[in-house]
Formats: C-alpha cells, structure tokens, sequence
C-alpha cells in the first residue's frame, strides 16, 4: 500500500491529547512556521537583497541555514514530480526512451553555469521586481543538481522489475495508472528514498553557484549557507568557513532525522522478498506520528483526497486491430519516428556548428577536444578507483540496517561536502610540495560525486532479497563465489545507475575541480573543466558553447558506448525474478 491507512482510537481512550500527540502538534507547527517564514521571505521586493548584504556574523546562520533548507526542500519536490513523470514516460514507450534518455544524458552533462545563464533572466522576468524570481532561479538550480540520479534511479527499477509482479499485475487487469501506483512506485521505492538522500546532498556541492546569481555586470546574492560560503572563501575567513562546515552538518542531521530516515524505515515494506528481513530500520518519528491521535486527524483529508486519485479509473480500449496490423503500423511509426529524430539533431547541430563557425575555428575545436581527452582519462581513472573502494563498502553497510541507520548522517555529510571548502587544503598542499595541479586537483572532481556509487550500491544491498541470502547460506556459498555470484548481480543495476550518474556529475564537477583557487592563489589543471570555466569568466560565449557541445558529446558517447550496454546486460541477464 501506499499509503499509511491509520486505525480509528479505540473505545474509551482518553480524549485528552498526550505526550506523543503534543510532540507531532510542535513539529507540524514548527513546520508551518517555517514554511510561513519562507514564503514570507520570497515574496518581498528585490531591494531587500541589497538592503540586508550578507554577512559573516555567525549569529546570520541560523535564517540562512532556514532559507537554504527550504530552497533544497522545494528542489527535492520538483525533482520527485519530473522523476515520476519522466522516468514513466521512458520506461513505458519505446518511442519516448530513444529521446528522453538520451537528454537526460546531456541534462546531467551540462554545466550547472549553463542552466544558470539561460534561466535567471526567465524567472527575473516572470516576477520582475520581486524576490521571487530569484529564489525560483536558485531552486532551479539545486534541481538540476537533483532530478537527474532520482530520474535514473526510477528508471532502473521500472526496467528492471521482476516478471512475476509483471504477470500478477496483468493477471489482476490493473491499468497504467494502476500498474503505476500499485507496482512501479513501490518497487522503485527503497533505491528511490536513498537515491533522493544522495540528490539531497548533491545539492549541497552547487548550492553555492546557486545562492548568487549574476545577470550581466550584476550579482544577487540571497541568503544562504552557500553564499555564506563563498564569502567566507573570497575573504578567506578559516572560521567562518567552519562555522558553515557545522552549520551543514545541522541542517543535514535535522534532514535525515525529520525527513530520510522515517522514509527509509516506511519504504522497507516495499522490500521485494517472500521471506522477513532480518532488522527492520527505525525511526523515532515514524514512531511518533503512529503513536499520536492528532496525525489521524491531519491524515484523514488528505489521505480521503489522495485515495479518491489513486484509484481513478481510465476507460479501456476495446476493440483492438489484429497483432500482425499492429506490427506492421509500429514498424512505419517507429521508421517516421527515427527520421523524424534524426532530422532534429541534423538540424539542431547545423545550428551550432553555424554559431561556432562565425568566431571559432577547426583548431579551436580540437583544443577543446583534447582537452576533453584528458578529462575524460581522469574521469575513468577515478571512476575505476571509486568503484573499487565503495562497493564493497556499500554492500557490507547496506547488508547490516542497524548500521546503515548510523552511517546514515555521516555519509549524507560526506557526500554534501562542497568540493570548493576543500579548495584552501588542496591548494596550499600544491604549492608548498610542488605538486602537479594536473594530477592533484583531479580528486575534487569525485568528491562529491563518488557518493553516488555509495548510496545506490547501499541501496542495491539493502533491497537484497532475504530468501536469496538464506539460499546462499544453504548451499555454503560463500568467498569470492558469493561476490561473483550472489551480491554482485543483484547489486549490479543499482551500480550501474550510480556510476551513469557518477560519471556525468564528475564530468560536470571538473568545471570546479579544474580551476580552484584560495585568495589570490590560483591554480588550473589542463582539461575541458578548466576550458569552460576561464571561457565563463572571460566573458567568451563561442568558447562556452563549444565546450559544453563537447562535453555533452564525450558524455552521451561514454554512456552510450559503456553503461548503456552494462545497463542492458544488467535488466536483460541480471534482474531478480
């Protein structure tokens, strides 16, 4: 069920609200206010922002860290929307996957910066004169960093779903809408809460880039601990940048008590399995909106209102034409289709080459192309090491709930971390020993993208079915056989999902890791990264261009030509059931 169905307080309870029922009241309350505040706060005129500059006073944290937990809140909500309609659409027509997946793969190639520069002057306008527009600028922005590995995560799991379910479904003649409700969304639902905690943090490593937004020669700051970071950088104020650092590591903490962990503990029903896992994950909030009387109360419209959508029914089409008519019409159909793609990515790369060839030339193109040769060696590179250290890891986490539950935090911490507070660290390390910035600055290209690998593979292990350990543990399988033939495929969709989404996040972070700098100290590693990055600052459009087409090549090709066909092998050989 979808739905959490509460049972009416027995006969001659108390009336009286207790413990549990006052704690729930504070927190929806407490909830409300915020998203009072909120909306409070982005309806005011633009001339506040200049009005109340930011500043570096510890005492600000407390409001920023409120504004920028509701701007990723509200990104996290549009991300789950676009996910289910999306990842629906791609997983259920032929026809739409062969574009939709595709442009999600460039969608999570291009640049942060990219989306940025075509979307501040829309919501500006949308809302001229008001905060408004850009608080939707910035959320925009956490989206993009957001919807991408929720998107995929979807995807994979309505790829990958097992054939019996498949057949129970038809058996039952659930429609669509049914089918999505009753299958698709709780199938997908333990690797979909885990891959939105990843989503979650991932926003964290841009929020900065999307707390100032710049449009011409004019730069709007809004309040935030992103922009609080990029002060304290520019200033380079050591303590204002670890008040920041605890200021996250809050935010996050109040994220996976108040929000992740009760998802996790209620999604672990969802959990495909004829057996009882071994420990069920907890949640003291979970707990304590089941124990209080009120939340029945809260529950009961919305519950009343998201049944009667749930169980809308759609008129079935009857009288079907003969299957060979049908092949026939879906052969011509798919032929048009395909030209008819063809044309459009004809016409569309005709435009660019057209743009690009007023100022470029061929030798610009192949600067920028063997600058994308040496990113694309560091992306494998630390692709290949981060798949050797986390998997093992996520499996022996994701395998243990109990200690899941305590990794948690610090995982979703780690994968926060924005790789531009490590920027002092790495750039002093460089100077002082004489290091490489070509060798050394490549770490922060998978720092914060590594987290991906982790949490879907701790996904993967967590959603191992129980009745398949216990065959395992029956037939003494055990050593590198278990590895090879028990974890690894069932884990290996899972993997395959994070690292698609590793790759182009690291593709994406090299615009950062590339060129990082400390006070008047700057230091640049020669790859595309670095390319559009002093392209951006210089002002150069062409350039930019160029090297975001490019980029968006090395990555649709890199999908196409490895994990897309990991990705097939995975669904084809791999899926449980």
């Amino acid at each position: 069920m979808i739905l959490q169905k509460f049972a009416p307080p027995a006969v001659g309870r108390s009336l009286l609200p207790g413990f549990w029922d006052l704690v729930a009241l504070l927190l929806v309350i407490g909830a409300i206010v915020m998203m009072a505040y909120g909306a409070h706060v982005t309806t005011a005129p633009l001339s506040t922002l200049d009005a109340t500059p930011l500043s570096l006073d510890p005492a600000n944290l407390p409001v920023y860290a409120v504004r920028t937990m509701l701007r990723m809140l509200l990104a996290i909500v549009f991300s789950l929307i676009f996910t289910f309609v999306y990842a629906a659409l791609a997983a259920k027509s032929r026809r739409a996957e062969m574009v939709l997946i595709p442009i999600l793969d460039i969608l999570q190639s291009v640049p942060i910066l990219g989306f940025l520069t075509f979307t501040v002057t829309f919501f500006l306008n949308l809302f001229p004169g008001s905060v408004l527009g850009a608080e939707l600028a910035s959320v925009f922005a956490i989206f993009t960093s957001q919807a991408w590995n929720m998107t995929f995560s979807m995807y994979q799991s309505m790829r990958s779903q097992p054939k019996d379910l498949d057949e129970a479904t038809r058996s039952f003649h659930l429609n669509g809408w049914h089918r999505f409700w009753r299958l698709d969304v709780p199938f997908a639902m333990p690797g979909l809460v885990w891959n939105a905690m990843m989503s979650m943090s991932g926003g964290w490593f841009f929020v900065v880039a999307s707390e100032a937004i710049t449009v011409g020669n004019t730069t709007m700051t809004l309040p935030g601990v992103g922009s609080y970071v990029a002060l304290a950088i520019k200033q380079q104020d050591i303590t204002a940048v670890v008040y920041a650092v605890v200021a996250m590591l809050v935010v996050i903490i109040l994220y996976d008590q108040l929000l992740f962990r009760p998802l996790v503990a209620w999604a672990d029903k969802f959990r495909f399995e004829t057996t009882a896992s071994g420990v069920e994950p907890t949640s003291w909030v979970l707990d304590l909106f089941r124990r209080a009387r009120v939340t029945r109360v809260l529950a009961t419209p919305v519950e009343a209102v998201a049944r009667l959508i749930w169980n809308l029914r759609w008129p079935e089409r009857r009288n079907r034409s003969p299957r060979t008519h049908n092949e026939a019409v879906s052969r011509t159909i798919d032929a048009a289709w395909f030209c008819l793609i063809v044309l459009v990515a004809a016409y569309t790369g005709y435009v660019v080459i057209a743009y690009l060839a007023q100022s470029l030339t061929w030798g610009d193109v192949a600067i920028a192309a063997g600058d994308g040769c040496l990113t694309l060696l560091r992306v494998i590179v630390l692709m290949a090491i981060a798949t050797l250290i986390w998997v093992p890891v996520g499996v022996w986490i994701g395998l243990r709930p109990a200690l899941a539950e305590k990794i948690q935090p610090l995982a979703q911490f780690l994968a926060a971390f924005p790789a531009n507070i490590a920027f002092p660290i790495f750039v002093v390390l460089i100077v002082h020993f004489g290091l490489s910035p070509n060798v050394w600055l490549s770490p922060l290209m998978i720092l914060g993208t590594q987290w991906y690998i982790l949490f879907n593979v701790i996904a993967g292990a967590s959603a191992f079915p129980s009745d398949l350990k216990e065959a395992a543990r029956s037939f003494h399988i055990s050593g590198w056989r278990w590895w090879l033939k028990v974890i690894l495929p069932g884990i290996f969709p899972y993997y395959v999902t994070g690292a698609i989404t590793a790759s182009g996040g690291s593709w994406n972070a090299s615009i950062v890791a590339e060129v990082a700098s400390w006070g008047d100290t700057q230091l640049t590693a020669t790859g595309l990264g670095s390319y559009i990055a002093n392209a951006t600052t210089a002002g150069d459009t062409p350039r930019v261009v160029l090297g975001i087409a490019v980029m968006c090549i090395f990555v649709t090709l890199f999908n196409r030509l490895l994990w897309r066909p990991l990705y097939t092998f995975g669904e084809r050989r791999l899926r449980l059931g």
